[in-house]
């Protein structure tokens, strides 16, 4: 079984960057000069994904737009010279039906996204990518973990150790420590309490699962939140298939809290030469001042 299709769940409304989200989604949100959402659609076509599904929300049609042509942008790139501009904004079109748009039209959580794209992905193992998860990485972490999926055959979720304090946060592995980057999950829980998290080990935003996935899914039953969940999904699944944790390789930013996303904003710009030559001095005056 091969890896072909992508999932993007971008239907969230973004409310921890209010007011910035209030009429823009959150997934455009711009890091240096282009949007989360690009970042991790370059990172699906890096890792031979061919196949793009979007499950969007209402007040997304900027994700759309910024993966379509616009003729009036264009012709004025074109009449003044701009190739370079042009070319770049050439890139962002994909191939004809490589991207697909589907709705998720209650907000009932992550699980209930995925679920929404059962009828695209078909009967196939997929990808899941949430673009507030920027890594910065030499090999790119999706094509890292399909490596993984070549040899393993079953479903992986990538994998980052996080303080303890944090577990409430994310999904963590009850799994045994890491060999060679990879281990075998014996059970999953969604957003433990610190006492009551069986590791540190937590899931972040990048999934290979396999179709069997969508079944449990099918029940709809609601976790933590009241809302649908993939860990809860995985935990089940795990009683009929393997799962695995893969420790992927390069530096994570969590851009769906604000300093995180300030944080990627800066290590991005500081590895354009054009901009680092302005900016660490300036950064340097700042950290004099605090």
């Amino acid at each position: 079984m091969k890896v072909r299709k992508a999932v993007f769940p971008v239907a969230g409304l973004g409310t921890r960057f209010l007011p910035a989200t209030k009429a823009m989604a959150k997934e455009m949100l711009p890091v240096v000069d282009k949007p989360l959402i690009q970042y991790a659609v370059e990172e699906a076509y890096a890792s031979g994904i061919r196949e793009i599904i979007f499950v969007t929300g209402a007040g997304k049609n900027a994700i759309e737009n910024h993966f379509d042509h616009s003729c009036e942008l264009e012709h004025m790139l074109m009449a003044r010279g701009k190739d370079a501009q042009l070319k770049m904004i050439h890139s962002l079109i994909p191939e004809s039906g490589s991207i697909i748009y589907t709705r998720q039209n209650q907000p009932l959580g992550l699980g209930h996204a995925i679920w929404c794209a059962r009828n695209i992905v078909g009967n196939e193992p997929f990808a899941v990518l949430l673009a507030d998860d920027l890594i910065k990485a030499e090999k790119p972490v999706l094509k890292q973990m399909m490596e993984k999926f070549d040899e393993l055959q079953s479903s992986i979720v990538s994998v980052v150790e996080v303080d303890p304090k944090e577990t409430s946060k994310y999904g963590i592995l009850d799994a045994d420590p890491l060999v060679n980057s990879v281990t075998k999950i014996r059970g999953l829980v969604e957003k433990p309490k610190p006492k009551e998290a069986p590791s540190n080990l937590a899931i972040i935003g990048r999934y290979i699962l396999t179709p069997e996935i969508f079944t449990i899914l099918q029940g709809k039953e609601t976790g933590a939140g009241g809302e649908i969940q993939i860990t809860d999904a995985m935990a089940r699944l795990l009683k009929t298939q393997d799962i695995y944790g893969y420790r992927y390789q390069g530096t994570r930013f969590d851009c769906g809290n604000k300093a995180g996303f300030q944080m990627a904003n800066l290590a991005f710009s500081l590895d354009r030469p054009d901009m680092r030559e302005r900016l660490l001095p300036f950064i340097r005056n700042l950290i004099d001042k605090y």
